[in-house]
């Protein structure tokens, strides 16, 4: 089995790509793969963010009966 390696970095304005050191890939053959990352992800989805999405989804009236629906759809 072969071993894969994943690195995060970024192509220059010339196109060059640079790697972090791996002694392991010194003078072999390799193949490049390359993925863009989507831009759309949040990479700082902080609590307060979390909770200003969610608020409101449960009010405290109905919360009871929504869980006692959840575990009855999910061990029927």
């Amino acid at each position: 089995m072969m071993k894969t390696y994943k690195f995060n970095t970024r192509i220059t304005k010339t196109g060059s790509i640079q790697i972090p050191f791996t002694p392991a890939l010194i003078d072999k053959e390799v193949e490049v793969i390359i993925i863009p990352k989507t831009a759309g992800k949040a990479k700082n989805f902080t609590a307060k963010k979390f909770v200003k999405k969610w608020a409101g989804s449960l009010s405290p009236d109905n919360l009871d009966e929504a869980k006692y629906l959840y575990l009855k759809g999910k061990y029927k």
